[in-house]
């Protein structure tokens, strides 16, 4: 399976609607599973992960967001943000690691929010 970022942002945005009512979702979807269990690896989520009899994950349940979690939410809300980040990043053939991901969707909600340019 693939990382899929758009599932990642909007199960983010998903937990974060649900802050108040833990379990925030429950999924037994192979592929939003698959998504689940790298937002917990990658510490953005916290996540209970069941594996199968392989230990390959099976289901899991959201507990809540991590701070990073938070702050890659933040940085990924904005629509035309996330839709320019889909162009010039995250578009098919392009290499990019999630760190850089991040520091681009930082300095881009950054000249959003102050008007300004985060190069020198």
């Amino acid at each position: 399976m693939k990382r899929d970022m758009d599932m990642i942002r909007q199960l983010l945005i998903d937990a974060e609607a649900h802050d108040s009512k833990p379990p925030f979702l429950a999924a037994d979807d192979p592929n939003v599973v698959y998504q689940i269990s790298l937002l917990n690896e990658a510490g953005l989520m916290n996540a209970v992960i069941r594996k199968n009899e392989h230990g390959l994950p099976r289901d899991a349940i959201i507990t809540g967001l991590t701070w990073d979690g938070h702050d890659f939410l933040d940085a990924a809300r904005d629509e035309t943000i996330w839709k320019k980040a889909q162009d010039l990043i995250l578009k098919p053939g392009m290499s990019w690691t999630f760190s850089v991901l991040l520091e681009w969707l930082k300095q881009e909600a950054q000249k959003r929010i102050f008007g300004i340019s985060t190069s020198s």
